[in-house]
């Protein structure tokens, strides 16, 4: 089955570098392109795509308005935000407005093509760096409130042996970290495909969409150190 894209990004060498990348997955096509929030409102009209890749910086309409747009006219739009801003509230007012990924333009390929793969299936993809931002910004705000610098002091950590392998658990770890697939196979002098499979039987036993999810549960449960 096809996976329908629309690309929104002011910078022409960058969106067709973004294309060139997608159209190397069989099961992707491109099937319009542009350069402004305002265009995508009509692209999406005229094309009906599956995911829709937007730049968060652009004249005349940014893509976090365009985002808003887009959800407001068609509600099942499913949006991936790039940007260059890893900062928690850049990305928690994209993700507000409705957009189910948010991207740092440094991603490598393979970023690219699993966001877009999750995001088509339903799921919500961040950028790894951003997922441990988040998470250094749920902890700030779970700070005493007499002292808001203050950090909860972390609870002991619990590993879920009785959910998950001893190397899953490193995996999982490694996500909290916000470490990408290629960061967690250099820590653990493993492959990527191997890290895929890992992040793959995590998702299923924890019954999780995506790995962000698989963070915030594990952090809830306390089986993660969150530095």
């Amino acid at each position: 089955m096809t996976t329908k894209i629309v690309i929104i990004d002011d910078h022409q060498l960058f969106r067709e570098g973004v294309k060139r990348i997608l159209e190397f997955e069989p099961t992707f096509e491109v099937v319009a392109e542009g350069e402004d929030g305002s265009e995508a409102i009509t692209l999406v009209e005229q094309h009906e795509p599956d995911v829709i890749i937007m730049d968060i910086n652009m004249p005349h309409m940014n893509g976090v308005e365009a985002t808003a747009e887009l959800i407001q006219k068609f509600p099942e739009s499913k949006v991936i935000i790039l940007s260059i801003h890893d900062d928690e509230n850049y990305v928690t007012h994209a993700l507000k407005t409705g957009a189910t990924g948010y991207l740092l333009k440094e991603m490598d390929a393979d970023a690219l093509v699993e966001a877009v793969k999750v995001v088509a299936d339903g799921g919500s993809y961040l950028h790894p760096r951003v997922t441990h931002n988040l998470v250094k910004e749920y902890r700030r705000l779970s700070a005493d409130e007499d002292n808001p610098d203050k950090y909860i002091p972390q609870v002991e950590i619990r590993r879920p042996y009785h959910l998950l392998t001893r190397r899953e658990c490193e995996v999982l770890q490694l996500l909290a970290d916000g470490k990408s697939n290629r960061g967690i196979g250099e820590a653990l002098f493993i492959s990527e495909k191997t890290v895929k499979n890992h992040v793959s039987n995590i998702l299923q036993k924890m019954n999780v969409n995506d790995r962000t999810q698989a963070v915030i549960v594990a952090i809830k449960n306390g089986w993660v150190d969150v530095r």
